[in-house]
């Protein structure tokens, strides 16, 4: 049997949900790795939907799992029936839903709340020594939780390549310690098995974003 992989989203699209082409990666990785993906999210409303030709919030409503469930093609689960025990790793992909639908990050950063039901599904499976993928801005959920981790968002210095190069600054803030990674490459912090990748924090060509998710991917499924 391969390994059973929770993957956690946000909704759909990088404004105001999960990140489409990081969510797509995860799960054609897990799928080359011969591990089984289970898509779960929160059955909950998105702090705002927004428009993503214009890049401006709407009036809509929209629905975080029901949002989700277009990346995972009908078949997904409430993050609340997760249960821990029979999987063996967890993944996260970015996008602004991470720091909006999934926590306050988006608009109190280091100072954010994470949404209850993420915060026990991560604590769940650190505490049972299980690995958890995260990347693009969902490390910031880790090291919000986890104090003292190593984690990367990429670089700490801002720049054209790297335009969100503060989070690291921020993430520091927290006592975790961000080490910086291009974006084809990961880093591991054996001791609290936590895998991340930089993904769409660098302005890079898609096919290397890809690249580095596959090595977040490949390097969490060996840990399980």
């Amino acid at each position: 049997m391969g390994k059973r992989v929770a993957v956690v989203l946000a909704g759909c699209g990088v404004y105001d949900g999960s990140e489409i082409h990081e969510s797509s990666a995860v799960l054609v990785h897990l799928s080359r790795e011969g591990a089984q993906a289970e898509v779960y999210a929160p059955d909950v409303d998105q702090m705002h939907v927004v428009d993503h030709v214009k890049g401006q919030p709407t009036q809509e409503k929209r629905n975080v799992l029901v949002e989700s469930a277009r990346i995972a093609r009908g078949n997904i689960k409430d993050l609340a029936k997760l249960d821990v025990k029979g999987l063996d790793a967890l993944i996260i992909p970015g996008g602004f839903g991470v720091a909006k639908n999934l926590s306050t990050w988006a608009t109190q950063g280091k100072n954010c709340i994470i949404s209850k039901e993420v915060e026990e599904v991560l604590r769940a499976f650190h505490s049972a020594k299980k690995p958890i993928g995260l990347c693009c801005i969902s490390p910031v959920l880790a090291a919000k939780i986890f104090p003292g981790c190593e984690l990367t968002v990429g670089h700490d210095t801002e720049c054209e390549k790297w335009p969100y190069a503060k989070t690291a600054e921020t993430m520091k803030e927290l006592g975790c310690k961000h080490v910086n990674k291009h974006v084809t490459e990961i880093h591991v912090d054996v001791k609290n098995k936590l895998v991340t990748t930089s993904a769409f924090m660098c302005n890079a060509p898609i096919h290397e974003i890809y690249d580095g998710i596959g090595k977040m991917v490949k390097e969490v499924v060996r840990l399980a």
